[in-house]
């Protein structure tokens, strides 16, 4: 739990200090993408995580979340305060509603953050073996 929120007030200094997000260093990035998969390490936010991506670009109703997700209210709250917190939800308000979006920004940057390093010793090896 330490270790979340170290890396919750790290990614909060990275956005508010850089000017662009997309330019950050390697201990930068790393901290943002340890948080935010530290976040999904729980079966009920990566449900809530692939519910909302599915819904994009036009996200969902908090109340229908919790339905789809199978999550009361109480418990959505919690779940939704930590995966805004690591970045990888946002929400709006539309009238009386709160519609909750993924960032499919950051979360396609999980997926190439890992399959940068794909195969790299392979290629190494053949380069100089």
């Amino acid at each position: 739990m330490f270790l979340y929120f170290y890396n919750y007030r790290n990614i909060m200094k990275v956005v508010n200090d850089t000017p662009d997000p997309d330019i950050l260093s390697p201990e930068e990035e790393l901290a943002v993408f340890s948080t935010a998969f530290a976040a999904l390490g729980s079966e009920a936010r990566l449900s809530i995580v692939m519910r909302l991506v599915r819904a994009e670009p036009n996200g969902m109703p908090t109340g229908k979340l919790g339905e789809a997700v199978g999550l009361s209210g109480s418990v959505l709250t919690h779940h939704v305060k930590h995966l805004k917190a690591a970045g990888l939800i946002y929400q709006e308000r539309l009238g009386r509603q709160i519609i909750l979006h993924a960032d499919t920004h950051l979360i396609g940057g999980l997926s190439d953050f890992m399959l940068a390093e794909c195969c790299l010793d392979e290629r190494w090896a053949q380069k100089h073996g």
